[in-house]
Parts: C-alpha cells; sequence; structure tokens
C-alpha cells in the first residue's frame, strides 16, 4: 500500500488530555517519571532509582511513588522484577513483546509468528500520513512492507510508516538482519520506544496486492487495523495499516 492511493483518512492523533486542573500528587510524580523516560534519563533495560530515592527526590513519600510506578507498571512502560528493583520496558521482554499483536489463535495453541520484510523505502508524507505523525505534506517516510506467517500460512500484511528525521540509518539491511521484534530494533537503535496506541478497526474486502501475499482469492473479507503509535510525551512516531486474516484468527482486547 503506497501513500500515492487513495485511502480512508485516518484522523489526527488522539492526544490524553488533562480533564481537571487538579490530578493527584501520585499522577503527578507519575507524569514526572514519563518525562524523565521521555528525556532518556533511563534507558529501556535499565534500573530506575529505588522508591525511596524517588520519595527523596520529589519530595513525596514512598507510597506516593510506589502508586506511580504501579500504574506506569500496569501499562507495561516499567517492569518490576521481584528483589532485583523496578526497570523500563523494553519490547525485547516477553510481556511487552506482543502486547501489540493482538491476534489470537482461534484453537488457543499460540505460535511464533514467522516475520519477512518484504521492502524498504523512501517516501513523501501526504496529507493523511502528515496529520497522523504531525509532520508537513512532503516530509520524508520510512514505508515498510512485512509479512507475518503463522504456521506457514500468510497472516498479517503490514504497511509501516516512520518518520524519516527520527530512524535515519533505516534501511533494508538492517531490517534483514535483525532477529528481534521490530519494536525492539526501533528501541535499541534508535532511542524510540512505542508505549501505546490508537487504532481502528473495520471489515474490508482484500486489495488485490494483499491478496496475492496472503495467497487468498481477491476480495476476500480480511480485518484491516490502522494504528497510530506513540512515544512518551504522547509523540506520534509510526503510523501502520495492518490487514488481517482471521479464518482461523480472532482479534483480542480488553477493555478496562
Amino acid at each position: 500500500m503506497d501513500l500515492t492511493e487513495s485511502q480512508t483518512p485516518i484522523q489526527a492523533p488522539v492526544r490524553r488530555e488533562q480533564t481537571a486542573a487538579f490530578s493527584p500528587l501520585y499522577q503527578q510524580i507519575r507524569q514526572l517519571l514519563l518525562q524523565a523516560l521521555e528525556k532518556g534519563e533511563w534507558k529501556p533495560g535499565e534500573m530506575i532509582p529505588s522508591e525511596f530515592d524517588l520519595a527523596r527526590r520529589f519530595h513525596v513519600s514512598q507510597g506516593t511513588v510506589r502508586k506511580a510506578i504501579d500504574e506506569l507498571a500496569g501499562e507495561h512502560i516499567l517492569i518490576r522484577r521481584q528483589g532485583k528493583g523496578t526497570f523500563v520496558a523494553t519490547h525485547r521482554e516477553p510481556v511487552v513483546r506482543f502486547r501489540f499483536l493482538r491476534l489470537a489463535p482461534s484453537d488457543g495453541e499460540t505460535v511464533p509468528a514467522d516475520s519477512e520484510i518484504l521492502w524498504c523505502r523512501k517516501v513523501r508524507a501526504n496529507a493523511e500520513a502528515a496529520a497522523a505523525l504531525e509532520l508537513k505534506s512532503g516530509d520524508g517516510l520510512i514505508y515498510i512492507r512485512r509479512l507475518l506467517s503463522f504456521r506457514g500460512q500468510p497472516t498479517v500484511v503490514d504497511d509501516i510508516y516512520l518518520p524519516a528525521s527520527l530512524f535515519r540509518g533505516l534501511t533494508m539491511a538492517v531490517l534483514t538482519e535483525n532477529t528481534g521484534p521490530l519494536y525492539g530494533l526501533l528501541e535499541a537503535r534508535f532511542g524510540v520506544s512505542m508505549v501505546r496506541a490508537d487504532e481502528r478497526l473495520r471489515a474490508v474486502a482484500a486489495p488485490e496486492d494483499i491478496a496475492e501475499l496472503m495467497k487468498i482469492e481477491r476480495h476476500k473479507p480480511l480485518l484491516r487495523v490502522d494504528r497510530v503509535s506513540y512515544t512518551y510525551g504522547d509523540r506520534a512516531v509510526e503510523l501502520r495499516y495492518g490487514h488481517y486474516l482471521t479464518d482461523q484468527y480472532f482479534y483480542r482486547n480488553t477493555l478496562m
């Protein structure tokens, strides 16, 4: 899928808004911790200071710090390790690695996906991509097409668009040499962590090029997932269009 093609416009990024002028103290500490993460004070995989040290730094109780950390751990931004401390989550952690891949097998037997990068090229952002990623029309993007297969069956085709300014040096060679998760590569090599995403789902008929890749008949029903992913500070850093074959899978989600 090229950005020169006609697509249903994806809405501008949805930001988390402050709903009140006052927020609880632990939420203020949570925000300060996020700001420190955004500035790169602690890198993915590194241990953050103890609750005692953070409480002294922010002049609050350890209980307040603990509540802020508990919330960030619940969002998989931080990871608690019993007897070791609290660490910045990384997409190489199993608990974090697959939290954005919501496809689950109908028979309950989870199998690893085989990932194939089909191409990586530079393109220019059209109005839709520019709005989603808060760029200007014509700004440079890196476009990646990836195929995920399960049990030998092509199941997901992802069209991924990344701001070129954030991922200088991301090439086909770098992607094909990578043996871990894509988000883990972007995090480790370019310092960009995906911490949350907004998605829109709808049923579509398989486009001709997608059907050919999946080895299915044209116009077969597929699930399309449009995603904008964000790093710290609610900065949009990825626009993705995914086409999912759901004959033997379903898209799972948890509503809180």
